[in-house]
């Protein structure tokens, strides 16, 4: 019996696995339908409260290959319809909404994409979204049914129970809004933007550890109007930096015996003596890092290369300036994965806004989608937080910082402020210009490299793709320089200017007295 005795006082598990009575879609196999449990659960977190046969039945359609689930009544729900008035009539209406949903284009699309849970989330409140404000019957149970793979195993038997145990004005009202919109609901469906999921799919599966955090930034990226304008960017480009291969490199580690005692170490290197404790004391000492390993002598590790990409958001990056800079954000965070290194990403405007910390494999696109900036713009306030902050990455966390700068022409900043940046990082750029513009920055010597992008490239879909793909090859050779170079900055003029002591660099060694 799937459903325990115990259980069958729990409206939580009772309501929604009685309204599968309903569903015009089986799943092949139990697994896949306790995914649609999360997907219940995450839609509810989202104030999306549908019934979870509607969930379920929708889902599995854009998640679920063909063959793996059919299309239909479940055996023996007529008997149990029969005896609820309305209910036949209504579920027939909402089996037709299925199968038009099923013989889409956009449907057939997304079955070939195998979309992450996350993705089937976003594609469902994206669909289904509008139809939970027709509902105006609140539901008498709580979206919190166990993902438990025994509750929906051989179900089917126990259906008619679990359908009567709870009043089903709830699921039956969803069914009515359902059939009222149905135009409404299948044009949605088509105009479903597929491209922004391909793009999604291709980064990595976003951090399920912000929970709906994460899927208020996916709703955010497949409803900006800006977006499909760079998801096609960056398609254009990712097929080619996709191909990159991560370069290997030999490692060294300090032996000819030990040289000390600490309390990190590996089993073999353990101090014997440790032994001759108790089992209780071992366990109080293992457990407090009381426990002392024999050490190697070894050389200070080098400072861990990371690559921090700033983007600019103000109001002077909109239309296609934002598609061209997010665009190559993407691809450019993408190629440094790919290479192994590590990435940052951070969008400013009049301050720097949060860091966005990739992982191995995964770049958080939704963010660099559906970011807006809306507090004008000052590169002074900006560059002055940067030098700071660099500052302390550099001291704190031993890191060689490479900073790739994405922004428009007009880009002023006090040269003495770009300097002290790249006295403690690896400064590159990138500059947009306007229409009939001209880049005039008298800070541009101080950079190891930068790359400038006329207006009439833009508005060329080849030429602009080749520009950005220009850059981004480069990158790999900009990175492997400042890997061996230096981070000190030519003599800058008038240093000392007009700038606060805490900013004015008397050498690459000599950090600001904030942080001495």
């Amino acid at each position: 019996m799937p459903v325990s005795p115990a259980m069958l006082a729990d409206p939580s598990v009772t309501g929604p696995l009685g309204g599968l009575a309903l569903s015009a879609v089986r799943a092949a196999t139990p697994m896949m339908v306790v995914r649609t449990f999360r997907w219940y659960r995450d839609l509810a977190r989202l104030g999306i409260h549908l019934p979870l046969f509607m969930v379920h039945d929708v889902g599995l359609l854009y998640s679920s290959p063909r063959e793996q689930m059919e299309i239909g009544p479940r055996p023996g729900t007529e008997a149990i319809l029969a005896r609820v008035p309305r209910a036949q009539e209504l579920q027939a209406a909402y089996r037709a909404v299925v199968a038009e949903l099923a013989q889409s284009d956009a449907c057939s699309r997304a079955r070939t994409m195998r979309l992450s849970d996350d993705l089937v989330v976003v594609v469902l409140a994206r669909v289904l979204g509008s139809l939970a404000q027709r509902v105006t019957i609140k539901p008498p149970y709580s979206a919190t049914i166990p993902l438990d793979p025994e509750l929906p195993r051989d179900l089917d038997a126990q259906l008619g129970q679990l359908f009567g145990l709870l009043p089903r004005n709830f699921e039956l009202a969803a069914l009515d809004a359902l059939s009222r919109a149905r135009l409404h609901i299948l044009t949605i469906a088509d105009a479903l933007d597929l491209d922004t999921l391909r793009l999604l799919g291709m980064l990595g599966p976003e951090s399920s550890a912000a929970g709906a955090l994460a899927h208020v930034d996916l709703l955010a990226a497949t409803s900006s109007p800006a977006a499909n304008d760079i998801v096609n960017f960056s398609l254009e480009l990712l097929p080619s930096v996709l191909e990159t291969r991560r370069n290997t490199s030999t490692g060294t580690h300090a032996t000819h015996g030990y040289a000390g005692l600490g309390t990190k170490g590996s089993i073999d290197s353990l101090v014997l003596t440790e032994l001759a404790w108790d089992e209780t004391e071992f366990a109080r000492r293992y457990i407090e890092n009381e426990i002392l390993y024999y050490t190697r002598e070894q050389a200070q590790d080098e400072a861990r290369r990371l690559h921090l990409i700033l983007i600019d958001a103000s109001a002077s990056m909109r239309g296609d300036r934002q598609v061209f800079a997010r665009g190559l954000a993407i691809a450019l965070g993408k190629k440094l994965q790919l290479q192994g290194e590590e990435v940052w990403l951070r969008f400013f405007d009049s301050r720097l806004y949060d860091v966005q910390r990739t992982r191995p494999g995964q770049l958080p696109a939704a963010y660099l989608l559906g970011f807006k900036g809306e507090r004008g713009r000052n590169p002074a306030r900006v560059f002055a937080q940067l030098a700071t902050e660099i500052a302390l990455l550099r001291q704190r966390e031993q890191r060689d910082p490479v900073i790739h700068l994405i922004t428009h022409a007009a880009l002023h900043v006090p040269r003495p402020l770009v300097t002290e940046v790249r006295r403690q990082a690896h400064l590159f750029g990138v500059f947009i210009l306007p229409s009939g513009g001209a880049l005039d920055l008298d800070y541009l010597d101080l950079l190891e490299g930068h790359a400038v992008v006329d207006h009439e490239t833009l508005t060329q879909q080849k030429a602009r793709a080749a520009a950005a793909s220009k850059i981004v090859d480069e990158v790999g050779h900009l990175a492997e320089k400042a890997h061996l170079s230096p981070t000190v900055p030519p003599k800058s003029r008038n240093l000392d200017e007009g700038v606060p002591p805490s900013l004015r660099g008397g050498g690459a060694s000599v950090p600001p007295p904030s942080i001495r």
